[in-house]
């Protein structure tokens, strides 16, 4: 460590932008802090993937239920209150097991509000401390919409944390934690209304695709109501009135904000150290290096094109180790980087997207996967996939729809990332019979 200061390189947040590098860091000799003033791994962990993946399990299960239903006799129905209490066994531990692999690695973890006096010292809580490299991986948090009445609402956290499933819920927004959450809410019962900014909802995924998914929630009930402009909320008896396009209203008993997420830039003294950032997040070079010299950031805090999940904050972390610890100078390359919506069913996508690639003279291959015998298995009435191929045939993109969506992106992800020709194809031998099997047999 360079007596100079405190450590080699201190890390602000201990999300997977943080913990999946610095522990390698710290393994190879590096003096290491982390600085968290919430749950020890972040969001993904404890509020957010983990939790979202273990409430919506029992919902995959009623799924496959009802298709097999006549085969499979008696109908499943969620209780909330008790999978609310498995999701909290499943994740409790989890701070803990990060924190300990953070300690047993040598680094340090501080407790508190951090903020920069200056390029190279953060304080906590009055305490200054100081390192040669500084990491901001502060992620994101929710939205919260600017209109009188604000605080009645609640955001994806305060969802997670419901022990008690309320009747009639209104999600404000389209995007993947509105689509998510509408997808479990009304599976186990609840009354839910969508109130969307614009025409569309989830705008980033394959419009078709979103389609058949937005038409399946509306015949399980689920209301959207398209360019609702939210002007307050205000407390009527136990309900809340949701206010709306002039003089529109909904009386509700719960309030879901899911107007989006924005990066923590604030309130961590960016501005006087005269650190870049924008609306989007900071501002990073092709070495996650920030306008100031010594200072970088990993993950979602990152204004970029890449999306914004957990995987890449992963790759950005690991990145970073590899440079610190002198194993590259050269820039980061990112590989192809999938993404999902895991609503029933589910939405998944890497590479070229199809939306991109009709105007672009690809070959695109679209199939209805419901007749593939492999899918009949389990009676899916709703399976459809775009492949996208060069003019050598090679794999470029995938987008699907259907329960199995991320399984068979994730089983693609090598045949766009190493460019497969039909010489490797061929010497791949699948589990059989498998999605694996069946999804390859497509190329």
């Amino acid at each position: 460590m360079t007596s100079q200061y405190d450590y080699d390189v201190l890390y602000l947040g201990s999300g997977h932008g943080t913990f999946d590098g610095a522990m390698p860091l710290a393994q190879s000799g590096a003096k290491v802090g982390v600085i968290e003033a919430d749950m020890i791994g972040g969001t993904c962990p404890n509020y957010g993937c983990n939790a979202k993946i273990t409430l919506d399990a029992p919902v995959e299960l009623t799924r496959t239920a009802e298709r097999l239903s006549g085969i499979v006799e008696g109908n499943l129905t969620i209780n909330w209150t008790q999978n609310e209490a498995h999701k909290e066994a499943v994740i409790k531990g989890l701070p803990d097991m990060i924190g300990g692999l953070l300690n047993d690695s040598g680094i340090d973890v501080i407790h508190g509000h951090g903020m920069f006096e200056d390029n190279h010292t953060i304080t906590v809580d009055g305490r200054s401390i100081t390192a040669d490299k500084i990491v901001i991986s502060t992620g994101l948090r929710p939205h919260r919409l600017d209109v009188p009445g604000a605080d009645l609402a609640h955001d994806s956290r305060d969802f997670m944390d419901l022990t008690t499933l309320p009747k009639k819920i209104v999600i404000i927004g389209s995007g993947y934690i509105s689509m998510e959450f509408a997808t479990i809410a009304n599976a186990a019962g609840a009354d839910i209304t969508v109130l969307m900014h614009g025409e569309r909802v989830l705008r980033q995924f394959y419009a078709p695709y979103v389609d058949k998914v937005v038409t399946d929630l509306k015949h399980r009930g689920v209301k959207f109501i398209s360019n609702a402009d939210v002007t307050a909320f205000e407390q009527d008896g136990k309900q809340i009135q949701v206010k709306y396009s002039g003089d529109q209203l909904l009386t509700v008993d719960w309030v879901l904000d899911a107007s989006g997420r924005i990066p923590n830039v604030d309130n961590i003294g960016l501005e006087k150290i005269g650190l870049s950032y924008n609306d989007s997040g900071i501002s990073v070079n092709d070495h996650l290096q920030t306008n100031i010299d010594n200072i970088y950031a990993s993950g979602d805090v990152i204004d970029k094109t890449q999306p914004k999940l957990t995987p890449t904050a992963i790759f950005e972390s690991t990145y970073l180790f590899k440079q610190f610890s002198g194993q590259t100078t050269a820039p980061i390359q990112y590989p192809v980087v999938p993404s999902v919506v895991f609503t029933s069913p589910r939405i998944a996508q890497a590479g070229m997207l199809a939306q991109d690639a009709e105007h672009n003279g690809y070959t695109v291959q679209q199939t209805d996967l419901t007749k593939d015998w492999y899918r009949q298995v389990d009676n899916e009435a709703i399976a459809d996939n775009t492949l996208i191929f060069d003019q050598q045939h090679h794999l470029i993109g995938v987008t699907e729809v259907s329960e199995q969506a991320e399984n068979v992106v994730n089983s693609l992800l090598p045949a766009i990332e190493f460019k497969f020709g039909s010489a490797e194809i061929e010497r791949l031998i699948h589990l059989f019979p498998s999605i694996g099997a069946a999804t390859w047999a497509q190329l």
